[in-house]
């Protein structure tokens, strides 16, 4: 398959080297030193059991144009950065190009092609103004849960930290013939790519721990380890999610799994930081509205309160906007 990359950092750059290693024809768009450094050397990845993997056939481009057509275009990019990409990612997409959204949280695409009363409605945290559900034919979209951790530490190599599933699903739950190839690339590319028949359940399921986790540690700079093991932290995601879980309830959606069993899981990750806190760290825009705002955006559609969610939004916000008029960061360092 021709398959393009488009975000070309740390799950962009997994999925595209592995995905080249395997034998896929993989076109990463990207800028700058990591552009260069994948023309010059391909992709190098440093895997959880301390080998590496090369994928010198995979090639890059900065403009979308100079890739042409694919057959398949992952959007691994932040959800804020998606209407970015509007000015070029239409070169990228023919007629049967399936576009796949690797991004975190509540995707623009949430009511489309979803039966009910609400099918088309645009969310406006994540899609001001309809923008992307203009841009995006729904009948070419897969969803997907991305679940690994990674970690782009140099132009041209990332770091895996954990994990390998990659769930993919149709919007309107079908299993179709399009979405099992994709999944079979996946797998050949030694990636666990389980087909859903419900994606957005599933989505519900990651983004439980997102909304709660992500926004706790911005604040705190805390792990997920020392958030789940401070009692009034644990509390205060524990009620996060018990308000999304109402929420999500509300929309149809039902959990596999407990929310302590969710707690229990981030806990098991260790040390681990957020993106979030990542990003709060390096001085990057906060991906905040997918991650917690659509939350507030959907309670109020549906009629479910979420005070708690609420709060943590506002706080974290105005350290969004902080950081941003002071074009700063901010990182907790040994004294």
């Amino acid at each position: 398959m021709k398959i393009a990359i488009v975000g070309a950092g740390a799950i962009g750059g997994y999925l595209g080297a592995r995905l080249s290693a395997a034998g896929e024809q993989v076109t990463f768009i990207a800028r700058n030193r990591n552009l260069q450094a994948i023309r010059e050397n391909g992709f190098h990845l440093e895997l959880e059991d301390g080998s590496t993997l090369h994928a010198p056939e995979a090639n890059a481009v900065q403009h979308m144009a100079e890739a042409g057509v694919q057959d398949a275009v992952l959007i691994t990019v932040k959800a804020h950065q998606v209407v970015d990409l509007l000015p070029e990612i239409g070169a990228l997409i023919g007629p049967e190009t399936l576009v796949v959204t690797m991004i975190n949280g509540v995707p623009w695409w949430y009511f489309q092609r979803l039966q009910g009363p609400y099918e088309g409605r645009v969310l406006e945290s994540v899609d001001p103004g309809g923008r992307l559900a203009a841009a995006f034919a729904p009948g070419q979209l897969i969803g997907s849960i991305v679940y690994p951790a990674a970690e782009l530490i140099a132009p041209g190599r990332v770091k895996v930290i954990e994990g390998n599933r990659f769930t993919l699903g149709e919007l309107d739950g079908q299993r179709t013939e399009r979405l099992e190839r994709l999944a079979a690339a996946f797998m050949a590319a030694g990636f666990k790519a389980p087909v859903s028949k419900d994606i957005r359940s599933e989505l519900w399921v990651k983004l439980w721990g997102n909304l709660s986790f992500n926004p706790i540690s911005a604040l705190t700079h805390a792990t997920l380890e020392e958030i789940c093991g401070f009692e009034p932290t644990r509390a205060l995601a524990a009620a996060m999610m018990a308000e999304g879980q109402a929420v999500a309830e509300a929309l149809g959606v039902r959990f596999r799994i407990t929310l302590e069993q969710r707690i229990a899981g981030a806990a098991a990750v260790g040390a681990h930081k957020t993106s979030m806190l990542q990003d709060v760290e390096a001085g990057r825009a906060l991906e905040l509205e997918a991650l917690v705002g659509a939350v507030i955006e959907l309670g109020r559609i549906t009629g479910v309160p979420t005070p708690t969610v609420a709060a943590v939004h506002a706080a974290t916000s105005l350290l969004g906007l902080t950081l941003q008029r002071h074009k700063g960061r901010l990182q907790i360092q040994a004294g």
